[in-house]
């Protein structure tokens, strides 16, 4: 992102240049001024959106004056020398030529070039809440306007002045668990929901300076605070204008989450069950362009076999497609795409939430991304592919981008640990290749109204002692003080299922259920973990099979109790995420992305 600083340098500088030019000629400069693709940040005044700006010939009446020099004659009384007889002066009259200026009005008809607006399209207020980005700009009457895309879209032209200019925007508290084994800490730079410059551009989060004050604490060179002892701090973050705050503690409580897995884990009488790497699935088949010719038309339909042999065990069918992708051709930084790959999902009602990491991301012990909302009470289940498109008329594209929202750029981790309540988003950002160690763990909220980060805590889950935590990369949200994780005991081959609950800002780790059993005996990893709370089981997903085992937390399942399992044929498209509300069960395949209902798995 540092080329995007000397970037704006270079722009600024052609400005200067641009503005001195303009004054000594008339020279037609309705060409735009090119900068980096960036993104920007919607700021809380709305201005009107144009479809263009130009610069057009017009001709005009001008009003212009003249001066003339006008002859005129006067007449004078002239003294005459001779006097008379009686000692008397004699005049005589004689005329005088004198000239003066007359100024003439006339008109006459000048071309010259002005400024025009397209059409009105919309207000900056509706695109508050999508993905906004630009790569040129055009300057009248000294103010420049950008050229937006939004949401992948080219749309139009809108005053700077629509962005956020200069603002940082972090989360307020940051509460961390007192962890004496923590050898990271925490990165300050989570904390960060986005930051500006003058122009309401994204300023990449390495470029913000961000220091800490505090009696107990401080922040190392890169950025991250230890947790290994108890205190509070005030952290700031600056860059040019923009600056804000952010209180961080370190909990008092050394002991906080160590527990006890003491659970006898439930035995299975499962055959030797292997699936395909993933490095073997199905390739990448979106980009950041859609033709007609991309878009799917019609739903997928994958059946399944269950464990007793019945070929039509259950299915899953589309009942969405995504968006090829919500950001501009030639997104080139993680910061500016929001890639169409989705890891995770959650349904709460009607609202489909899913973290969206561009591709090999997840793998990544910084792994960072977008979250999109989406209201699935206006879903279109084919045309929302077309949103980054020209291919909707204006008005019918309008209507689909006020039901998305997209988050800032922001960490995820793994980004299979989603869930969400009526009000918040929850993601527990875990590396998927921590290989279990004794740092703490982060979780993270999201307001679902304006989709930032409004809190975030971590907290440890060790079995006993530091020389066996529970790294968790998959879990689900049951309601805003709880959460329901998964656990891949491999030495043990055994998968444990634990309950953690929040108080304040406390946790408290419980296990609740194991089952005797690697599910898969070649070392796949999990793609999906949820709890459906009408039949109180729990699902595991490994690419194409799904795991159903008794959860036991309403006493009508026997917890970690195998069930049955589905081997679906989905032509090696690995399931990324489970989501479950009410008695439904929901998943997600790429390549296209889809959401697709599971039907018959419950009966």
């Amino acid at each position: 992102m540092r080329r995007f600083a000397l970037g704006m340098m270079t722009s600024a500088a052609l400005m200067a240049g641009l503005a001195s030019q303009v004054q000594a000629s008339s020279k037609d400069y309705s060409k735009s001024t090119k900068t980096d693709l960036v993104t920007k940040i919607m700021g809380n005044k709305s201005y009107q959106v144009y479809s263009s700006l130009k610069l057009e010939e017009v001709t005009k009446k001008v009003k212009t004056k003249t001066k003339e020099k006008k002859k005129y004659t006067v007449k004078k009384k002239v003294a005459v020398k001779k006097k008379s007889k009686k000692g008397k002066t004699k005049y005589k009259t004689v005329k005088q030529v004198k000239y003066k200026w007359v100024t003439k009005t006339a008109y006459k008809n000048v071309k010259k070039k002005e400024w025009k607006f397209g059409k009105k399209l919309t207000a900056s207020a509706d695109f508050r809440y999508a993905h906004v980005q630009s790569k040129s700009y055009k300057v009248k009457g000294g103010k420049r306007y950008y050229y937006i895309y939004v949401d992948g879209r080219p749309v139009g032209y809108v005053n700077e002045k629509a962005f956020a200019l200069s603002k940082a925007n972090v989360v307020s508290q940051v509460s961390l668990v007192n962890n004496p084994s923590d050898s990271v800490g925490f990165n300050a730079e989570d904390a960060i929901n986005y930051v500006t410059d003058q122009h309401g551009s994204l300023v990449d989060n390495d470029s913000v300076e961000i220091s800490c004050k505090s009696a107990e604490l401080n922040i190392s060179d890169t950025g991250y605070v230890s947790s290994r002892k108890a205190g509070t701090a005030v952290l700031t973050f600056r860059y040019g204008k923009a600056k804000a705050t952010s209180k961080l503690t370190v909990r008092g409580d050394a002991k906080e989450g160590i527990s006890s897995a003491d659970v006898t884990p439930v035995k299975t009488d499962l055959p030797e069950i292997k699936t395909w790497s993933a490095s073997d699935g199905a390739s990448l088949s979106s980009s950041s362009t859609i033709t007609s010719k991309d878009a799917v038309s019609s739903s997928h339909k994958y059946w399944a076999t269950d464990m007793s042999g019945n070929a039509k065990g259950a299915d899953i069918e589309t009942i969405f497609y995504h968006p090829a992708v919500l950001s501009a051709p030639g997104s080139s930084n993680l910061e500016a795409k929001v890639s169409s790959a989705v890891q995770g999902i959650d349904f709460y009602d009607n609202d489909l939430v899913t973290s969206n990491l561009d591709l090999g991301q997840a793998d990544n012990w910084e792994a960072r991304g977008h979250m999109v909302y989406y209201n699935m009470r206006k879903v279109e289940k084919y045309k929302w592919q077309l949103i980054p498109s020209k291919m909707l008329s204006f008005n019918t594209w309008l209507s689909y981008i006020k039901n998305i929202k997209v988050s800032p750029y922001m960490k995820l981790g793994h980004g299979q640990s989603v869930g969400s309540t009526k009000k918040y988003v929850y993601v527990l950002a875990n590396w998927n290749r921590s290989i279990n160690w004794s740092n703490s763990q982060e979780l993270i909220r999201v307001k679902k109204s304006t989709m930032e980060i409004d809190k975030i805590w971590t907290f440890k889950v060790w079995n006993g002692s530091a020389k066996y935590p529970r790294i968790f990369l998959n879990a689900d949200v049951i309601d805003d003080n709880t959460l329901l994780a998964l656990f891949h005991n491999a030495s043990k081959h055994r998968y444990e299922y634990w309950k953690i609950s929040r108080s304040g800002d406390s946790f408290k780790a419980k296990e609740v259920g194991a089952t005797g059993s690697d599910l898969i005996s070649n070392s796949a990893e999990v793609q999906g973990f949820v709890w459906n709370s009408a039949y109180d089981v729990y699902y595991i997903a490994f690419n194409d099979y799904l795991f159903k085992i008794g959860a036991g937390l309403d006493g009508k399942t026997d917890a970690g109790k195998l069930l049955n399992y589905y081997k679906f044929d989905t032509g090696r498209r690995e399931f990324e995420g489970l989501s479950s509300y009410g008695p439904e069960l929901y998943l997600n395949l790429n390549h296209p992305t889809e959401t697709l209902k599971v039907n018959h798995i419950t009966k």
